[in-house]
Order: C-alpha cells, then sequence, then structure tokens
C-alpha cells in the first residue's frame, strides 16, 4: 500500500514538542500578563468608583443589622421624610454633624449639634448656615458660618458614615485600592484572556472547529458577566446579611480589605462557574461531549459541585453552600439540555 509522503510530511508539521509547548504557554502567559496590566492601569484611575460599587451591598446589610427601625409617625399621623431639596430659604432646624468634621482649623465632633437657617452665600448658592454660636474647649465658632451640607447631591437618608468599614494599618488603603483595580482588571479582560486561551489549545483542533473561536468568546464573556452579576445582586446580599445578622449582639467593625477580597472571590467565581453552558456548547458542537456523557457524569459533577459551593461559601453551613450549590447544579442541567440540543459527533478533516 503506498503511502502519501507529502501527507505524512503535512501532518508531521503540525506537531509540537514539548519544549514549542511550553514556549506557545510562556509567549501566551506574558500577553495575558501584559493585558491584565493595561487594564490595571485603566482600572486604577477608577478604583474609588469600583470601591464604592463592591460596598453597597455590605453597607446596606450593616443598616439592616445594626439600626433600630421605628415608624414614622407623629401627633398628626401624617408626618414623612422630605428631600432636603424640598427646604425652603429661611427654614430652621437642628444639624447633626454625622462624621468628624474641621471648620477652617476648629475640630467638631461627630454628633455635634447646632441650629442653622436655609439662606444664601455670596455667590447667590443656597446653602445652610449657623443660627447660633459655637463654644468650644478654646475656640468660638460664630454665627453665619456654611455648613457642610449640599443641596444639589441626593443622598441615602438610611446610610450614615458610622456603617462605613475600618483599616488597621496606614498602607491599607493603597493594598485595598490596588486589590480592587486588579480584581477589576482581571473581569475587564476577560474577552481577551479567553482569546489566549482558544489560541493555546486551537492547534489541537480540526480546522473546521476552530472557526468556534467567535460563539465561544462571545458566549464565555456574557456568561462571565451574568455569573458576576448574579453573585452581586442575588448571591451575596442574602450571605452578607445572614453573617451580618449572626453578630447582632456585637458591635460590628468589618475589615474593609477582608471584605472586598471575599466579594471579589465570589464574583470571580461565579463568574467562572457561569461558563458552563457556553463550555458545553462549545464542546457539544466540536463531539467531545455529549448530553449522554453529561447524565452519566451527574454523580461526579454533583460532588464537585458540592466541593465548589463547600469552598467558595462563607461558611461551611448548609444554607450557604445550597446557596451557592443550586445555581450550580441548575447549571449543570442547562449544559446537559445545551448538549443535547447542540450536540453532533466529531468528524475530522
Amino acid at each position: 500500500m503506498a503511502i502519501d509522503e507529502g501527507t505524512i510530511e503535512e501532518r508531521l508539521s503540525g506537531h509540537m514538542s514539548f519544549l514549542e509547548h511550553l514556549d506557545e504557554f510562556r509567549k501566551r502567559l506574558v500577553r495575558s500578563a501584559l493585558i491584565i496590566g493595561v487594564a490595571f492601569c485603566i482600572c486604577w484611575f477608577f478604583s474609588d468608583q469600583i470601591y464604592n460599587f463592591l460596598a453597597i451591598p455590605v453597607q446596606e446589610a450593616l443598616t439592616r443589622a445594626e439600626r433600630r427601625e421605628v415608624p414614622l409617625s407623629g401627633r398628626k399621623g401624617d408626618e414623612k421624610l422630605l428631600p432636603l431639596k424640598g427646604v425652603k430659604e429661611g427654614d430652621t432646624g437642628l444639624y447633626v454633624f454625622d462624621r468628624p468634621t474641621n471648620i477652617g482649623n476648629i475640630p467638631v465632633a461627630a454628633g455635634t449639634s447646632v441650629m442653622a437657617i436655609v439662606s444664601r452665600d455670596s455667590t447667590g448658592n443656597p446653602g445652610l448656615f449657623t443660627e447660633q454660636i459655637i463654644y468650644t474647649s478654646d475656640t468660638v465658632l460664630p454665627k453665619g458660618v456654611k455648613l457642610p451640607v449640599d443641596f444639589r447631591v441626593e443622598k441615602d437618608p438610611t446610610k450614615e458614615a458610622n456603617e462605613r468599614m475600618v483599616i488597621t494599618t496606614a498602607v491599607e488603603p493603597f493594598t485595598l485600592y490596588v486589590t480592587v483595580s486588579l480584581y477589576a482588571a482581571i473581569a475587564l479582560s476577560i474577552p481577551f484572556l479567553l482569546f489566549e486561551i482558544w489560541g493555546f489549545i486551537s492547534p489541537a483542533l480540526y480546522k473546521h472547529e476552530r472557526k468556534y473561536v467567535t460563539p465561544f468568546i462571545f458566549l464565555s464573556t456574557i456568561s462571565f458577566v451574568v455569573g458576576a452579576a448574579f453573585a452581586y445582586y442575588i448571591l451575596f446580599p442574602p450571605a452578607v446579611a445572614y453573617l451580618l445578622g449572626l453578630g447582632s449582639d456585637f458591635q460590628l467593625l468589618l475589615r474593609a480589605t477582608d471584605y472586598f477580597e471575599f466579594i471579589t472571590l465570589i464574583m470571580l467565581a461565579m463568574g467562572i462557574i457561569f461558563q458552563m453552558p457556553a463550555v458545553s456548547y462549545v464542546l457539544s458542537r466540536i463531539g467531545v461531549i455529549s448530553a449522554g456523557f453529561l447524565v452519566k457524569s451527574w454523580k461526579v459533577a454533583l460532588v464537585l459541585i458540592l466541593i465548589i459551593a463547600a469552598f467558595i461559601s462563607p461558611t461551611g453551613d448548609i444554607p450557604n453552600m445550597m446557596l451557592f450549590a443550586t445555581p450550580m447544579a441548575v447549571l449543570y442541567l442547562v449544559s446537559i439540555g445545551i448538549a443535547w440540543f447542540f450536540g453532533k459527533k466529531r468528524e475530522t478533516d
């Protein structure tokens, strides 16, 4: 039987040695690091906004855990909260400093109250001004001093300055913003990182199978965003509320670094876990897996799901672990349906 030497040389030319695989892996790794580095520089300029966004769930949980709720009622029965923009010039009332403040060089402690009046400053802008003299230990704060109130900014009355997280070292704020920027850079770089991963594994695929690079990157990116959003909006709030609820008998002082490492880990983990349907689609279209294979492997998959849920769950109790395991089990069932609907046998070139 004659053997076409050209065909043999073509096949051998497609093979890579172990060292060549390592060199290719090194190149992909360096490019991925450069992509994350560029994204980190971008995210660093927005680290404060990212920090405030990620802090919302725990601030709301702290509000519910620490604050005593009293219904708004009074003598007339029609009392209601009014927005700050609704006050009129000449209105007076008691202003309470919600945090330690320096007015000029005079320190004013949090909780200090002073009578104030709504008026206009020298430029004609509305503001809140002291209506009485404030005496300190060595200084007198006169009437007519402008207080730190901005009528143009809408603030949430359910949040207080005391519900911010704490730091324990001088360098911790810098470390915190670096960590937040790094995790945000990884999330921002997901499409490019997926392209590098596909570029590394694509030589092992047939030529007609490499056309799935676009569906793979698109579906995986969407799945990551959905998974991170699911963790932020649905999964994390009840988990952190449960944990803070256990400490309702104590003074809650949450370390900022621990919290942000916790929430970013959960968001990244759920973003990766939500890749199951996208990966199942590509692998079933190629013919690597099938719905029957996933059904037969459900016991192994269930054990892996429980192990992963126990690892990323903040506590080892059953309710919290099931909170994380349930969406993973649902995703596995969705992956079976995708493999059944889109799957086909693998074809060679």
